[in-house]
This record gives structure tokens, sequence and C-alpha cells, in this order.
């Protein structure tokens, strides 16, 4: 048969069926032991197409490496396995009559509904609102009288490896997945965005997972033998002061408590019914954020979980640790206390060197307080807490919980522990959820969207905001901790990311900065397998017009960086004409010895195409210097590539020796005067670079984004280029505050540009 008529019975089948409908908006499938074959759907997509020389491999290898597997459940430890954490996983299917139509089916939704080859045909069947293109063909195609009018969703549907007490309920919802393929479904070991296809009894099932619901703390005492997690319940005083430590009391709405007080910091009732735990005995929360924007990112998902779920709230913004907030008196009010945190927590940073003594300074006040007395829950979270871990808990006995990045979505749970009085350090390896565990059945078991269960969020701006995409690296840089601190790289949904920007859509947000550490790899462990332009044209195709007018994205690997995104930021409107592309060195011997996967000539074929396509587009990248081994020569080689891009804008650093990294063991390290003297040589260059490619825009019209006022000048606004140069002119930041402005453009600055508005 050929495609055009398989397509053509595919559009014929919702008026050609008549369907009985279940009145159960989502239903909760358990399962039990069997076995089936299922067979992933291989991606029509093009897959990420390496720019870069391929025989730039390492051939430096100090020592014999373990390498990243492309699946997140493969990097899970034995003691922290797949089947020992998901308990289940939402669910959507479409069930067609063959599996020549589900590929069919397949191939129309990794398109966009779009059919393969035609960029109009069936967009207009397929195209929603909210870019939920499965959804839309589990309502128009799928033979599933249970399921077709709930647009394929299923709901719940449990673990049977991880639950098998339950499995006598699987037959109640038999006719719409067998306990079978749902066996064999768990047994891939699927996580949020993959679609499996799966032969049933009554045709082809094209399943979706939506999420999965993780459960961390159980009711016995610690965690398995061999994992990097500990959960102390039972904690001894407190050395010097004899205290027992002392926390808030954390408890879960319905579940910890036949009655549950009101949280201290809510006085309105609408707000405490939205809460999903309750802190009687607190008010407020002190964060204090380094490092870089994923750290900020996830500073804010943070304060999401403390303000959305559990009601606190934030002291005054302070950056850094401030020990006068112990001081209970000053001169001018000898009895007046200052406010102090009930709950504090340091996310940190662990790239720069002295990270973990700068995170030792920062606790010092609040492990005083703690040994005085006060109920606080102190938490370390970040790269320091992955890096260090236990070794926390044992030099500060007054730490509440370290935590993984990993683990952030399920803070208000671990915080419900610390309020029993455990001592937590979470920081295995874990497979990410959109929500983790986090009430999500027991409040509620259906859902509109796949941004419903998303950890709430606290932003930082109100204008641009931070939008994670992918999770950790899976390369093997030898000077580099990010790997070991982060985790392996695990992608989002394209429907969660999209989601999450459409509810800053509706908040009236401009800008959105998608993130990741290796953003190339986007969509390599889902499947089928995805990639990023995928990812940038969806996005740019399904958000609504007058909304975020801008997307941009941190960071490239020119291992991975592909002609596709650059046609991406060629050719689509909301895509900013901006590239991130780290070079870190221009030697060829250094690049190897880093294991960057490229040479001075293939960065250079990608900076050329990219000249080629977007010649207006701006470059910006990031280098170190001081790479052990690193001549006078090679160096030079690294201002030659300076010379030859000319970066807009350029992230300079002189090499430090990182924990757990190869290159941190070598002998070959460069005096740190040499370090210095080239880091300023480099500076010198990059600001002479940045003048120059400022000076191009004066005398032109361009278009910028307000985003604040002028901390230095108040009757002036500032805002961004697509390009990304900061601009001010003069204007009220009351009536221009996310309005896009054109300017022309006076003078030119080294970072900046000065102009005035163009009235219409």
């Amino acid at each position: 048969m050929c495609r055009l008529t398989c397509l053509s019975i595919l559009l014929l089948i919702p008026a050609a069926v008549s369907f009985q409908t279940s009145s159960k908006k989502s239903v909760h499938i358990t399962c039990s032991k069997f076995n089936s074959a299922i067979t992933p759907i291989k991606s029509t997509s093009t897959s990420l197409q390496s720019t870069v020389d391929e025989t730039a491999t390492d051939t430096t290898t100090k020592t014999k490496n373990t390498w990243f597997p492309i699946r997140p459940a493969d990097a899970l430890s034995p003691s922290n396995d797949y089947n020992s954490l998901v308990n289940s996983a939402y669910l959507r299917h479409i069930l067609v009559e063959t599996e020549e139509m589900a590929d069919l089916v397949m191939d129309l939704y990794l398109n966009g509904g779009k059919s393969e080859g035609d960029d109009n045909a069936a967009q207009s069947s397929y195209e929603r609102t909210d870019g939920d293109v499965f959804s839309r063909l589990a309502t128009d195609v799928s033979t599933c009288p249970f399921t077709r009018e709930d647009s394929g969703e299923i709901g719940w549907v449990d673990n049977p490896s991880n639950n098998r007490e339950k499995s006598d309920l699987n037959d109640v919802y038999a006719d719409i997945l067998s306990s079978e393929a749902i066996e064999d479904l768990f047994s891939r070991r699927v996580k949020g965005g993959d679609v499996i296809k799966v032969e049933g009894k009554d045709g082809w099932h094209l399943i979706r997972v939506d999420d999965l619901f993780i459960k961390l703390v159980g009711d016995t005492d610690t965690t398995a033998d061999g994992s990097k997690n500990r959960i102390n319940k039972v904690r001894p005083k407190l050395k010097g002061s004899g205290q027992i430590p002392l926390s808030p009391v954390f408890q879960k709405i319905g579940t910890d408590a036949d009655i549950i007080d009101s949280n201290d910091g809510i006085d309105n009732d609408d707000e405490q019914s939205k809460m999903i735990y309750s802190v009687p005995n607190a008010k407020h929360y002190q964060i204090l954020t380094s490092g870089c924007q994923m750290n900020v990112a996830d500073s804010e998902r943070i304060m999401g979980v403390l303000e959305g779920e559990l009601g606190l709230k934030a002291l005054d913004a302070i950056n850094t640790a401030d020990p006068t907030l112990i001081t209970t008196s000053n001169k001018k009010s000898k009895n007046k206390k200052k406010p102090t945190p009930d709950i504090l927590l340091l996310n940190t940073c662990t790239i720069r060197d002295h990270a973990e003594q700068k995170v030792y300074d920062a606790l010092g006040p609040y492990t005083a307080m703690k040994r005085a007395g006060k109920p606080l829950a102190i938490v370390v979270a970040g790269c320091v807490a992955q890096q260090e871990g236990e070794a926390l808990l044992r030099r500060f006995p007054e730490i509440d919980l370290v935590l993984g990045p990993q683990y952030i979505p399920w803070l208000g749970e671990l915080l419900v522990e610390v309020g029993k009085g455990s001592q937590l350090c979470m920081t295995e390896s874990m497979i990410w959820s959109e929500k983790g565990g986090i009430g999500a059945i027991d409040k509620d078991s259906s859902r509109e969207k796949d941004g419903d269960w998303m950890t709430p969020i606290k932003r930082g701006h109100s204008v641009r905001a931070w939008v994670n995409v992918i999770y950790g690296c899976n390369e093997h840089c030898t000077y580099c901790v990010v790997p070991s601190v982060r985790g392996v790289e695990q992608s989002r949904s394209m429907e969660a990311i999209l989601q999450e920007c459409l509810q800053l859509a509706a908040s009236g947000y401009k800008e959105v900065t998608l993130l990741g550490q290796n953003i190339d790899a986007y969509g390599r462990d889902m499947i089928p397998k995805r990639t990023f332009a995928d990812l940038l044209h969806y996005l740019n195709d399904n958000l609504p017009p007058n909304t975020i007018s801008r997307i941009r994205y941190v960071t490239s690997h020119p291992r991975y960086f592909s002609e596709r995104v650059i046609d991406a930021v060629a050719n689509l409107d909301k895509v900013c004409e901006c590239f991130h592309m780290p070079f870190q060195a221009g030697d060829d011997e250094v690049l190897r010895g880093m294991r960057r996967g490229y040479t001075f000539d293939s960065y250079m074929k990608i900076i050329q195409k990219i000249r080629a396509k977007a010649p207006d587009a701006s470059i910006c990248g990031d280098v170190i210097v001081g790479f052990p081994g690193e001549t006078e020569e090679a160096f030079q080689r690294t201002l030659d590539l300076m010379e030859e891009v000319k970066f807009d804008n350029l992230n300079t650093f002189a090499y430090s020796p990182r924990p757990n990294t190869e290159a941190a063991n070598w002998e070959n390290q460069i005096p740190p005067e040499v370090q210095s003297e080239r880091l300023q040589r480099v500076q010198a260059l990059a600001a002479k670079h940045a003048l120059e490619r400022s000076e191009r825009y004066v005398g032109k019209v361009i278009e910028v984004l307000v985003e604040d006022r002028n901390p230095k000048n108040g009757g002036e606004v500032m805002g961004r280029t697509r390009q990304g140069r900061q601009v001010f002119f003069e204007g009220d930041i009351d009536e221009l505050k996310g309005e896009l402005v054109n300017v022309e453009i006076t003078e030119a600055r080294t970072w900046s540009l000065v102009g005035g508005s163009i009235q219409d």
C-alpha cells in the first residue's frame, strides 16, 4: 500500500468508526508481569550532524575513561535503579489497525502535523494552539473507544516491577492496554517525552510518556547499600553546644497529620488552599546563588517550590552570606532583632577554584544560629553539593539536606523528612521528572497539559526568562567538572518545554533563553531521537503571535553543531541571530588535550557557514588560557583564532584544576603568573574586537527589547538588540518595559551601545 493511500485511510478513520466513550477523564492503570515485543520508532528527523573534522579525536588519554551512556536510565546505579525509583508513568496513546499506519502517524507527529515532503499538507488538520500534535492525532485518528475523545489520555499506569501488589486491578482497564504491553513499556525504562510503538491485541499503539512519578523516600530507615544517598533519621547532638539540631516542621497536607496547621506566612485562605505542604512555624527563606545561568534557573525553581508549595516568603535579596543576620541588637535599637531565615539554601558553583571554601565561609553564620538553638533548615544545593556529597555533612553536621541539582523537583518531599528530624544527602544519579513525586497522584490524577505539574518557578525578571531544555552533559573534557556534578544528558519533552513557554507568554514575557550545558545534544537521549533544530522549529511555529518574540539559547558545542541550527537562526523569525560557540583554545594539540573533538580549521568552517547564512549574527565564545602544556606558540594560535573570528563577546578564563578532572593531575601545569599575563592579553584583544563589532551599529536603526532602567541613570532605559548587545537610551521604564523600540545608534562602546528612540 502506498504512503498516500495509507494517509488517506488514516484521515477517513474518524468518520468511519462509531465510538463509545468513557466518561472518566483519566484512569489509573496497574499491571502484572508479562512479555511482549515493543519496537521503538526510528526518528524520521535529521539526526545531529557534526560539522567538525572527524579526525580530531583524542589521542592523549591519560587515564582509562568510562564513557557516559546516552539513555539516562543506563546511568542509574544498582542501588538506585529504574524499577526501584519509577512508581508509574502518565501515558497517552494512539491506536491504529496496522503497523504501517502507526509509522505514518509517527511521521505526522515528528513533522509537527505535516506530511513528509509537503510543508502545507495536513497542517490545517493537525495544528493546535498548544502545539500538542500527538493529542490532536489521538482525537482524529485513534480507534480506541475509551480514550479518543480525551485526546488519547490514559492516565497514571503503574510500573509492574515497582508495585506488584496492585497488579490485579489491571483487569478493569484491560481493554485499553494489555498487561503485556505495559510490562514491556516499562522494560524499555522510558522517560518523559519518549514515544514507543507497541503491538496490541486490537492493532498498534503509539504510546507517549508525558511524565514519571518517582517516590524517593519510603518508610524504611535509610537508602540502599552502596548508594550515595543517605538518610540519617537519628541525629546526634552538635559538638560544642550539646544541642539537638532543630528545623521547622514540614508537613504534607492531608497525609502527615489529621489536623494541619496553616502556614504562618500566608494570610489568604485561597492561597493557603493551593499549598501542597504546611510549614506552621516558619515564614521566611533565604537563597544565596552563585555560578552560571543554569544555577540561576535552578534557584528560580527552588524559590518556586518554597513559595508556591510551602507558602514561604523571601527575605530581602542578599547576594552573599551576611554575618550580621545573627546580630540581635544594634546601636539604634538595642532590643530590635534583625529578620533571620527559617530556611537557608545555598545554591553553589564549583567551576572556579576555591569554590568549596567559599561555601564553607558562607555557612559559618548560619551554623552558629543552629548551634545556638534556632530551628533553621540548612540546605546546600548545586554543584558543590553534588561534588562533596556526604563529606559536607561530616564537616558541617548542622546541614540538614545536601541536594544535588537533579533532586530539585523533590525538594518539598525531602523537607518533610527534614521536618521529622532527618538529615539527608541526595546526590545519586536520578532520572528526570517534570514534577517527580510531589503530590501529583495524591492531589489529582488528571491534567490538561504537560505544564500542569511542572515545579513552580519564581522568575527573576518580568520580560525575559530562562527555560531549561536539557540537563547534564555527556562530554569528557579533561578540564571540566560539569559532567560529574550535573549528571548525564536528559532532554525534556518538546511538549513540556512549549507548555512552559506558553505559560510565560500568557504572563507577558517577551523573550526566553533556552538552557543546556550542551544544548546541541538535545534529543539524542529520547525515543525516537530529536534534534535541537527540531525544537527551534517547534517553538517558533507554536508560540502565538504578539507574545514571545525572541528565542535565545546557550550553550553550543562545536562537535555537535548542525547546519540545521544555522538555518533555523537565519530563517526563523523568533530565533535571535546570536551564536554562543565556545572554542576554549586555538591550538590543535591543546584542543586534543582538552578532548574537545574539533580543530582550529573545523571550528573556522562553522564560523564561515554562519557568516554566509546569517551575516549580521553575533558570535560569542569562551576561552581558557594556561591549560596544562600550553606553550607560547600554542597560545598564539588562540590569538590567531580570535583575530579571524572577531567575537562580539568573549568569556575569558584562566585554567584552574578542578576535583575529579583528568587535567588536574597532569604534571605540566602552567605557572599562575604566566596564566595571568596570557589572560590579560586575551582580554585586551577581546575588548578591541568587541568595540569593532559595536561600531558596525552606529548610524543604524535597531530593534531593542526594553528590559530595565539604567542603574546609573534613572532617566535612561536599558534593552538588548536581537544580537544581544546592550543599548542605553532616554525613556520612561514604566512605559517602555517589555516593549520593542526602534533606536538609532549614536555611540559605540566596548560592550554596549547608546542611542535615541525613533518615534513612529
